[in-house]
């Protein structure tokens, strides 16, 4: 963008001040304090686009086995309706095989692996090359619908009943793609995360064993704590990508890295309505007008300033969708002190007006 900040919101700067306990003579100093915690614009993204856990399973395979999954725009509204978008990821249990998207080399995957599908490309995952899939179009259709209907166990057996085995576990998340959605935006098309072998009993197997766990006994409530488990695979799958990534790696992942961009990510996060300038945002961080602005458009992919409108637009897609609050107050509330301000920017951003998106979105959480 073209100015300092974001001269079109008029924005507000939120009140600083401090919560008032039991008045002036509360013995508050006899209580523990703890540190604040630290803004965690990964939480805040993944919390604004409604990440929401649709299906949860494992394949127990035996070979030749071969897993065929059509664009997820064909079974999206079959396992969660209301979704933009459907997300899928493979945590290898036991054995390897070969995972692949159109357009795109295999990838081998080994025990302990994790392949996910951020795009809602079609995908295979299979044994070895050449290996045809189990069901065809319709039957792997009815299939998500049985899924989704609960008419079908925890354990999906399958193959051709020959050595060697193999287990994973398939979760397809929901999430909003639309009007931003930062994270999702910096993911490759295959994503394959590789075991640490010398990180044992770690969150993620934990996670898993809890998984087992829970679909060893039918108990009240199992399948939502299921989802909720893949939900929390997800995080962990994308912290330790987080981990892994290149040091060349450019992205908003790469951003949250980077110590002097991670901090300004972390402070847009932490307080979206303040009235930002690229002068202001620069010497809280510690950088230079100039190395704010060229270091964070070459790792996020676009200005400070812009990001900032963005995340704004998204912080009030959420409000307007689950929601019935006016559209003054949600203009309020992302940092906008005219609704007309607001609406102008929501519609350019989203090519629709808040009402429109209301009704269009409403009632999707």
């Amino acid at each position: 963008m073209g100015s300092d900040h974001d001269q079109g919101s008029e924005s507000l700067a939120a009140p600083s001040g401090r919560l008032a306990v039991g008045g002036a003579s509360a013995a508050v100093d006899t209580l523990p304090v703890s540190e604040p915690m630290a803004p965690d614009p990964l939480a805040d993204v993944l919390h604004s686009v409604k990440l929401t856990g649709a299906l949860f399973f494992l394949i127990d395979a035996t070979s030749p086995w071969c897993v065929e999954v059509p664009q997820a725009g064909a079974f999206a509204p079959v396992i969660l309706p209301r979704a933009q978008h459907i997300i899928s990821y493979h945590v290898a249990v036991q054995g390897s095989g070969l995972a692949s998207v159109p357009g795109i080399d295999p990838v081998r995957f080994e025990q302990g692996d994790i392949i996910v599908f951020p795009h809602a490309d079609p995908y295979l995952m299979l044994s070895a090359p050449g290996v045809p899939p189990e069901l065809n179009a319709e039957q792997t259709m009815q299939f998500f619908r049985d899924m989704a209907a609960g008419r079908l166990p925890f354990v999906i057996r399958e193959g051709g009943g020959e050595d060697p085995p193999a287990k994973f576990i398939c979760g397809f998340l929901g999430c909003d793609a639309r009007p931003f959605n930062p994270l999702l935006a910096t993911l490759p098309r295959l994503m394959h995360v590789r075991c640490n072998g010398a990180k044992r009993d770690d969150l993620l197997d934990r996670l898993v064993e809890l998984t087992f766990a829970e679909a060893q006994v039918q108990r009240a409530g199992g399948e939502s704590i299921r989802l909720r488990l893949s939900e929390l695979m997800f995080v962990e799958v994308i912290r330790r990508y987080l981990e892994g990534l290149p040091v060349e790696q450019t992205g908003w992942l790469a951003g949250l890295r980077d110590p002097a961009i991670g901090r300004a990510l972390a402070l847009l996060h932490e307080r979206p309505t303040e009235a930002w300038s690229l002068d202001q945002l620069a010497r809280d961080v510690g950088l230079s007008r100039s190395v704010l602005a060229d270091r964070f458009a070459q790792l996020v992919g676009q200005p400070p300033m812009q990001y900032l409108t963005s995340w704004r637009m998204q912080l009030a897609a959420r409000l307007l969708s689950d929601g019935t609050a006016k559209v003054a107050a949600i203009a309020q509330e992302v940092g906008y002190a005219s609704e007309a301000a607001f609406s102008r920017a929501f519609k350019k951003i989203t090519g629709l007006s808040p009402a429109l998106w209301r009704k269009r979105f409403g009632g999707s959480g």
